[in-house]
């Protein structure tokens, strides 16, 4: 179960580490110099829509990842612990008799 949990754990670092790069990748819409003029966005590879779609994608995915990720992390941490109180283990206060 142990390696289960940092397996995940280590996808879940990659995959928030992926998904920041991602996101600071994108371009606003119409962000660069020829789109305040009305051109065909100068600065990309696959044309302006294509490689918006991409990242689109891109970033779709690994935030679906990123949290099915986070999911099963909560729950494989809650079966690995024995306790499932925050209250449990904990003294309680020792009660007067009432008058």
């Amino acid at each position: 179960m142990d390696i289960l949990f940092y397996a995940v754990l280590v996808l879940h670092i990659i995959v928030s580490l992926f998904l920041i790069g991602v996101v600071l990748i994108q371009q606003g819409r119409s962000a660069d110099l020829a789109g305040a003029f009305g051109g065909q966005g100068s600065q990309t590879a696959f044309g302006p829509r294509a490689a918006a779609n991409v990242l689109t994608r891109l970033t779709t995915w690994s935030a679906i990842l990123f949290m099915v990720t986070s999911l099963s992390l909560t729950a494989l941490y809650v079966r690995s612990t024995s306790s499932h109180s925050v209250l449990e283990g904990t003294k309680s206060a020792p009660t007067a008799p009432a008058k």
